[in-house]
């Protein structure tokens, strides 16, 4: 009977096991979480930002039990009061006895399970919302006032969004407080119904009225901010965002009103809690709500209608004054320079000799369009791979600044033939070497010319370390590193030393955490459900692995308040390759500024709309410039707009993490330039606000917009995107390198009324002296052209391009067998006194290695064309054989005047004289005509190393060659630039 006795019913054992199954499977849940944290953890202990992950982890949970206790109180006190203070009636036997018999097993599980679960809802909205909290914690002065309420700009930015979320919320508790409140008493019998009579008990009423009178005094609150937020609110059909005429004359005074009439009924109820009437707070809320009717909706319509709209000009000018100033402000664009440019069409002989310097910089390989060249003449195996718009920087070249299209050879692993873990995650780990061509050059048959190419890479960018470990196609993750003296297993390169097959490398920096013991494989096996990263004898103490290596993301979450720009645009800086990226603070709370969508703005053709989680701004800066190393991964953030108070507030929040100005090199400046989505939002704001009359902007009679993008397809237009050149703008005295676009009428919805308005240029260099930004960096000046020109815009020149019979008889010559015809970017240029117009015509086979050509180039200025194989030609053509400018879009060794050499793509204006030592020149060009067969050969042997020797012998032959002839030589002669020739298609490397 007794060993009978002990054995446990059935029934329990089962409780048993469930319970441990539970127990394991909560442990297993909290182990793959805890495993998420402790990579974070990793991650950014290891780049060095723990204290932004801490922070936002401190900030949450501390914003969750705020407002987990913050509901969870109020709620359980409302709760328990009443149902301790409940009258004891005699059972009876009704309906509500029953709902009591229902609800009495689980009261206690109701009484403290609701609070929880409110808390618990409450707490995460509460945690979502710790940067308005911290952005009020830490809220910096702006320095300037709105010219309504006198309050300094940082109250909108940092404090009111704060106060009105805080009183939302508690709002909210009141009212749910409220609600069990009355729930509570009507279920025990506080609150009873009997016909038309409603008894209340002494308890339940001082207990309604005081949570009754707290809600309306929340709302007295409420309706008070409010009178602030209407600065901020948009108005009059989208044309003042900000209080107009009838917000401050008719519904701001209302707030004021209902404020005061809130706080009042809140009184009336907190009194009745004493002296037991309830007729006063009823009238009194029946008084609020015709209040809020007539006060609130009714007189402001009725002013609007019989007093705005009969004279809204008139009686809106100075609101819309006010939108205006504060849109201008918030942009970045209250000292932009407005230039009236009275552009000539006609063309003279010489017309574009003051230009000189401009014209030599035209850009003619568009990095839309010649990716392709990249991949077939640089990319050398399949898995090596180019973005497909390229980037656009300079480098000074034997002293000139030389516009150059840029780009990395990044790691492409869907271009193996082999797939396999080991491959994917050890061998194959990381990209090779910087890839530039001349902006304004090309070979003698279209080829881009290359000023930094090859593998190893040579040419005119100095040494550097050449291997991608980070950036925009890198692989979810890699795991390099070995023990010292170990065999290496990474690929570095392709080829190498006695006719290498490949060359191995190991990853010898400081890029990601260290799977230096069992328990880190296990997290990150977790984390990439891939249990390879434990059993692979290819992990071990010494190895790190790589993840979360795009550059806009690394930036993103050490900076998780900046807004980053869509481009991160890579540079040869101090010996590294480094990855540039523009961050942003916006806000949609600046006082009388205009908002608008951040990613309609930058959406254009080469980039896609964006999905952005903060949309609507009406405030931007460029307040950050960050790089990562391509390298190591490591990032590094420079206050770029120190007196920024969005950056100085968040400055506070994540101390130590962005360094000053002056820790930036003189090379991180030299390639630092103005961002093309900040030049986006601001084109689009000048649409309308380049408009500084008040009358005039109401009428909208000079509206401006930016132009379709002509290439772009007639089915699916999109805006034609900005560009960068090397240009000098009227009121400069010299060329710099700017970002430009183009204005046309905002009715012109067809080509055909597209007439050009305005030109927005801005000084996109920022220097090169350490520690200094260039004077002029950042100016913008807007060209604005009489209303009485008809200079044809994009639209129309295109238009002219397509429909010459001359041209289109050419075009139709190109496109026989099998051919495409590429329209490259078409580029506006105010030189001459007018503005010219160029576009490089591609011609690209149909074939599956073919690549785009530069075959052509398009010139327009005025009502004339030319279409020509050079610009050269093309100039000269428009303007009667001279145009006098200076063009190098070709390979043939030429030199600049005034004793600059041309060599290596620079280019020099004036005369000299010197002397050609013929001996030498011979040499020297015999030396290149050897280095050339010398890599013509190693290419065709796939001999990398060689290769490479015999491109740097070229550059020294060419460059001796120039010497030799004389830097200077010719008078009044065209300057050009000396170039690696690049293989022909037909010796391009089969993959």
């Amino acid at each position: 009977m007794s060993s009978t006795a002990a054995v446990r019913p059935p029934g329990r054992r089962r409780a048993a096991i469930w319970i441990t199954l539970g127990v394991v499977v909560a442990l297993v849940i909290l182990f793959f979480v805890f495993a998420g944290l402790y990579a974070d953890i990793l991650w950014y202990q290891q780049l060095g930002y723990l204290n932004v992950l801490t922070t936002q982890w401190f900030a949450g949970t501390a914003m969750f039990f705020i407002g987990f206790f913050a509901m969870a109180i109020p709620l359980w006190l409302s709760i328990q009061l009443t149902y301790r203070l409940r009258p004891v009636y005699a059972k009876l036997n009704t309906q509500l006895d029953r709902y009591q018999q229902v609800v009495e097993p689980l009261r206690r599980l109701a009484m403290y399970g609701i609070p929880i679960v409110f808390g618990i809802f409450a707490g995460v909205s509460a945690a979502s919302r710790w940067q308005a909290a911290a952005m009020w914690l830490n809220g910096t002065s702006y320095g300037k006032s709105d010219p309504l309420f006198h309050l300094d700009i940082g109250f909108y930015l940092f404090a009111l969004p704060f106060y009105r979320s805080a009183v939302g919320f508690a709002s909210a508790v009141v009212l749910i407080a409220l609600l069990a409140t009355l729930a509570t008493c009507y279920l025990y019998g506080s609150v009873r119904v009997s016909g038309r009579e409603v008894r209340i008990s002494r308890a339940a009423r001082v207990q309604i009225s005081v949570i009754a009178g707290l809600y309306l005094l929340l709302q007295g609150i409420s309706i008070w901010l409010d009178r602030y937020a209407a600065v901020t609110d948009s108005n009059v059909n989208d044309m003042i965002n900000g209080a107009a005429y009838t917000d401050v004359n008719a519904t701001i005074p209302a707030r004021a009103v209902l404020a005061g009439i809130a706080v009042l009924v809140a009184i009336m109820f907190f009194a009745t809690a004493f002296i037991g009437r309830w007729r006063f707070p009823l009238v009194g809320t029946a008084l609020l709500i015709v209040a809020a009717l007539v006060v609130g909706a009714i007189y402001p319509w009725v002013v609007q209608r019989f007093q705005v709209d009969p004279s809204q000009k008139t009686l809106e000018t100075p609101y819309i004054q006010r939108s205006i100033n504060a849109t201008r402000d918030a942009y970045g664009l209250s000292n932009i320079d407005v230039i009236p440019y009275q552009a000539t069409t006609n063309t003279q002989p010489g017309a574009l000799r003051q230009d000189a310097q401009t014209t030599a910089q035209i850009r003619i390989m568009d990095p839309a369009v010649i990716s392709p060249s990249f991949q077939q003449l640089q990319q050398f195996r399949q898995y090596y791979a180019f973005p497909r718009n390229l980037n656009v920087d300079r480098y000074r070249i034997n002293g000139n600044e030389q516009d150059a299209v840029v780009a990395v050879r990044e790691l492409n692993q869907s271009g193996l033939t082999s797939r396999s873990w080991f491959n994917d995650t050890v061998v194959y780990t990381h990209g090779y070497g910087m890839v530039a061509a001349y902006g304004n050059q090309r070979s003698s048959d279209g080829q881009p010319v290359f000023m930094e190419s090859g593998i190893p890479s040579t040419g005119t960018l100095g040494q550097y370390e050449p291997r991608v470990y980070f950036g925009q196609q890198s692989p979810t993750y890699s795991i390099v590193g070995a023990p010292k003296g170990s065999k290496p297993v990474e690929l570095d390169y392709p080829g190498g030393p006695d006719n290498a097959q490949q060359t191995a490398t190991t990853f010898a920096g400081n890029g990601g955490p260290k799977l230096d013991n069992v328990f880190k494989r296990l997290v990150y096996a977790l984390k990439f459900q891939d249990e390879q990263i434990v059993l692979s004898d290819a992990v071990n103490s010494d190895s790190q692995i790589l993840y979360d290596r795009d550059p806009i993301k690394r930036v993103q979450k050490v900076a998780p308040y900046l807004t980053l720009d869509s481009q991160a645009y890579p540079a040869v800086i101090d010996g590294r390759i480094k990855w540039v990226i523009d961050g942003y603070t916006t806000s949609d709370q600046y006082p009388y500024s205009h908002v608008g969508s951040l990613s309609d703005a930058i959406a254009d053709t080469e980039t896609p709309k964006p999905a952005y989680a903060f949309d609507d701004i009406n405030y931007i800066r460029n307040s950050v410039k960050a790089t990562v190393d391509a390298y190591d991964g490591s990032v590094q953030l420079y206050a770029w707009d120190a007196k920024d108070p969005v950056l100085k507030t968040w400055e506070k929040v994540f101390p130590t993490t962005v360094k000053p100005i002056s820790d930036m090199s003189a090379q991180l400046l030299s390639h630092v330039r103005y961002p093309s989505d900040l030049f986006k939002v601001q084109r689009a704001v000048l649409g309308q606000y380049h408009v500084t009359d008040a009358g005039s902007f109401y009428s909208r009679d000079d509206a401006w917009t930016t132009p379709n993008d002509p290439t772009s397809s007639p089915s699916d237009p999109t805006l034609q995107p900005p560009y960068y050149l090397t240009l000098q703008m009227p009121g400069q005295t010299s060329p710099s390198f700017s970002l430009y676009s183009t204005f046309i009428p905002q009715a012109a919805s067809d080509s055909s009324r597209s007439i050009l308005k305005g030109y927005l240029a801005v000084d996109a260099d920022a220097g090169s002296t350490k520690g200094t930004v260039s004077s002029g960096y950042g100016k913008l000046r807007l060209l604005s052209l009489p209303s009485s020109d008809t200079i044809p815009g994009p639209g129309q020149v295109q238009n002219t391009f397509n429909s010459d019979p001359t041209v289109s008889q050419e075009l139709n010559l190109l496109r026989q067998g099998k051919t495409d015809v590429i329209n490259g970017n078409l580029l506006t240029l105010p030189v001459g006194g007018g503005l010219l117009y160029v576009q490089p015509v591609y011609v690209k086979s149909t074939g599956e290695t073919s690549y785009p050509i530069l075959q052509k180039v398009l010139v327009a200025f005025g009502d004339k064309i030319a279409f020509e194989d050079t610009l050269d030609k093309a100039l000269d053509s428009l303007f009667g054989g001279d145009s006098g400018a200076t063009a190098g879009d070709n390979n043939i060794p030429a030199t600049g005047g005034g004793g600059t050499s041309g060599g290596s793509g620079g280019s020099g204006t004036g005369s000299g004289t010197g002397t050609v030592n013929n001996t030498a020149l011979q040499q020297a060009l015999q030396a290149a005509k050897a280095a050339l067969a010398a890599r013509e050969t190693a290419l065709k042997n796939g001999d990398w190393a060689a290769y490479g020797a015999a491109d740097a012998q070229l550059q020294q032959a060419l460059q001796a060659a120039i010497a030799a002839e004389g830097a200077g030589s010719s008078t009044g002669s065209k300057s050009g630039s000396t170039a690696t020739p690049t293989p022909a298609p037909s010796s391009t490397p089969k993959k």
